[in-house]
């Protein structure tokens, strides 16, 4: 989402639609992710922000309130790490026709991986548009699908299906008869990176997940695409058993993880703060408050940007228009931080 209002903007232009997207899902809301502009927007200047009328002021703070429930996406060392690795694994394998090599994306939840792996498709996808503009038509080069929990063959295949946009399956076809017109479609439309996420939803320890284990497997031989998967802690809960050591043999791994409160940590914060669109903000606030932020969050990339977007929202609409240490203290994170920074009391 683009705002951006020029000191000469006339009063009643300030409104904006609450920019709702497709789940990435799908194709189309894929494509709409992938499209989509870097967040930003232009605070008026003072004079002109005081003088706003009640109706176009509300405009303008709903629009602001928009803008902090996006912002940026920060170039963490994981989201670094995974495009390295995806990059070259999509290329080892562009003329690869035995096993392929894949990419794991394994950590706790609010370490980044979801980011990082969609940030993975994007790259990707605009790298193919670029070399190959004139095919884009008919092309599709990343799929993106979340593991169904508790879930089976029929239901995964049908995830690749939705995503497609292929029209409902009868009761009539078999898994088989799914996952075969999922690869005649991949095939055609030349797709050559698959995201699965939340993997932790497959199970080994089960009939289902075996299962569906298998079919991932299936997926993987009959498709020349790199899949790159994500989930909370693969480690522990595939790498065991023999399907748990074929997924191990074939795919690097790449683990996320809070962050040290160090120079890494600091930026990260610098980053979200030259993010925030507040009139009373005194640049450097966060920044000096690194290490309560990081006893906050637990150095969990995923809460601190809850954190900070939630405060400069908070900020907006009680009229404070600055994130300060007494504004934080109100802002709840994720349960799980909040745990954390209780146990370490």
């Amino acid at each position: 989402m683009v705002v951006s209002i020029p000191d000469d903007a006339p009063a009643g232009d300030l409104g904006l639609d609450d920019g709702r997207r497709e789940p990435t899902m799908t194709l189309t809301g894929w494509r709409q992710f992938v499209d989509a502009p870097p967040a930003s927007f232009d605070l008026l200047p003072g004079r002109r922000w005081a003088a706003l009328s009640a109706r176009d002021k509300e405009a303008y703070d709903e629009a602001r309130l928009n803008y902090h429930s996006e912002m940026i996406i920060v170039a963490t060392s994981t989201v670094r790490e995974v495009a390295r690795q995806g990059r070259l694994l999509t290329l080892l394998n562009r003329r690869e026709i035995s096993a392929r090599r894949g990419l794991i994306v394994s950590g706790q939840q609010t370490t980044g991986k979801t980011t990082a792996l969609k940030q993975l498709g994007r790259t990707h996808e605009l790298m193919v548009r670029r070399r190959y503009p004139a095919r884009l038509a008919d092309r599709i080069p990343v799929v993106y699908v979340t593991t169904p929990p508790k879930g089976s063959p029929r239901k995964l295949a049908m995830e690749f299906a939705r995503f497609l946009g292929l029209p409902p399956v009868s009761r009539g076809y078999n898994t088989t008869d799914i996952a075969d017109a999922v690869c005649q479609v991949m095939l055609q439309a030349r797709v050559d990176l698959v995201l699965v996420d939340e993997l932790h939803n497959l199970n080994l320890a089960t009939a289902a997940g075996e299962d569906m284990s298998d079919h991932l497997k299936y997926f993987t031989e009959h498709l020349p695409a790199t899949f790159a998967y994500a989930g909370i802690d693969l480690e522990r809960r595939l790498f065991t058993g023999i399907r748990g050591k074929q997924i191990a043999g074939r795919c690097v791994l790449v683990s996320t993880g809070a962050y040290p409160c160090d120079a890494e940590w600091k930026a990260l914060i610098a980053t979200l703060e030259t993010a925030l669109r507040l009139h009373r903000h005194e640049p450097g606030t966060l920044t000096r408050s690194a290490r309560y932020l990081h006893r906050r969050t637990g150095g969990m990339i995923g809460s601190l940007s809850h954190l900070v977007r939630a405060a400069a929202q908070m900020a907006i609409l009680e009229g404070e228009e600055a994130i300060t240490r007494k504004l934080l203290d109100t802002i709840p994170v994720d349960h799980a931080a909040e745990s954390r920074q209780h146990g370490a009391a």
